[in-house]
C-alpha cells in the first residue's frame, strides 16, 4: 500500500511550497524517495538519475548506432525519412522495416548493424516507398489519422 499520510496535502500546502526555495525541494523530495524505498533498494538507484530520463529528447533524432545519419519529417500526408548513403553498393544489401512509430535499417555498413530512426508521426502499417537517387536513400510513408482520444477529468485538491 502506497503511504498517501507521508505527503503533505493540506490546506497550507501551496503557500508552504511557493516559500521553498530549491534546495530545499531537492532535500524534500530526498527524504520522501528515501521513506518510499525499502532500506535494501536505496543503494541499487541513485535518486538524481531517476529524473535524467525527463530531460528534453527533441534533440535525439539520431539512430541508435550513430552510423547513419538521417532526417525526418512529416507532411499532412505522410512521414518522410531522408538517409544519405556514403557507398551505393549499400542499397543491394540494406533491409528495411518500420513500426508504428520507428524505421529500422538493417545490414550496412556492416551486415549485423542494425540502425533505428524514431518517426514523427505514427504511420500506417501498408504503402511505404523508398527510392534511391543522388546518394539519398528517402523512405516515405503514409501517415495514419489516429483519433481515438479520451477526455480525462480533472479534479482539484484543497
Amino acid at each position: 500500500m502506497f503511504p498517501w499520510n507521508m505527503f503533505p496535502f493540506g490546506k497550507d500546502m501551496k503557500e508552504s511550497m511557493q516559500k521553498m526555495k530549491p534546495e530545499e525541494i531537492n532535500n524534500f523530495v530526498q527524504d520522501i524517495i528515501g521513506k518510499i524505498m525499502p532500506g535494501n533498494m536505496q543503494g541499487m538507484m541513485n535518486p538524481q538519475e531517476m529524473f535524467n530520463g525527463f530531460q528534453n529528447t527533441a534533440s535525439q533524432q539520431r539512430p541508435v548506432s550513430g552510423v547513419l545519419e538521417s532526417t525526418a519529417f512529416e507532411t499532412h500526408d505522410y512521414v518522410f525519412v531522408r538517409i544519405p548513403l556514403k557507398n551505393e553498393e549499400w542499397i543491394k544489401m540494406l533491409r528495411l522495416y518500420h513500426t508504428s512509430n520507428q524505421l529500422i535499417i538493417e545490414h550496412i555498413p556492416e551486415h549485423n548493424d542494425s540502425n533505428t530512426i524514431t518517426l514523427p508521426a505514427i504511420v500506417k502499417r501498408k504503402g511505404a516507398i523508398a527510392n534511391y537517387k543522388d546518394g539519398i536513400l528517402e523512405v516515405k510513408i503514409p501517415k495514419n489519422i489516429d483519433m481515438q482520444y479520451s477526455q480525462i477529468d480533472v479534479t482539484e485538491i484543497l
